[in-house]
């Protein structure tokens, strides 16, 4: 029985079903760090009132707060990226 059920799971693999996933989820994987890495240069750069909570360290630098926690995301993203440079 075991047989049976795992044949038939893998003739719906290979019918088409979800054979584009793979494919999005790696695009995703390479979009991630650039879109972050765009998010942290635009915060840090727009000038905006840094964390409302922290009223003390207003303009103590423009890579506070959200510029740097989207910069640690790009670079935690890195990962596709550094891949595909170590292939090469």
């Amino acid at each position: 029985m075991h047989r049976a059920r795992s044949s038939r799971m893998q003739a719906g693999n290979d019918a088409g079903s979800g054979s584009a996933a793979p494919g999005l989820a790696r695009m995703l994987g390479f979009a991630a760090m650039p879109v972050f890495a765009l998010m942290a240069l635009w915060t840090g750069l727009s000038g905006g009132p840094s964390d409302m909570l922290c009223m003390s360290t207003q303009g103590s630098s423009p890579l506070d707060g959200m510029a740097m926690m989207y910069g640690l995301m790009s670079v935690f993203h890195a990962a596709p990226w550094l891949r595909l440079v170590q292939r090469r």
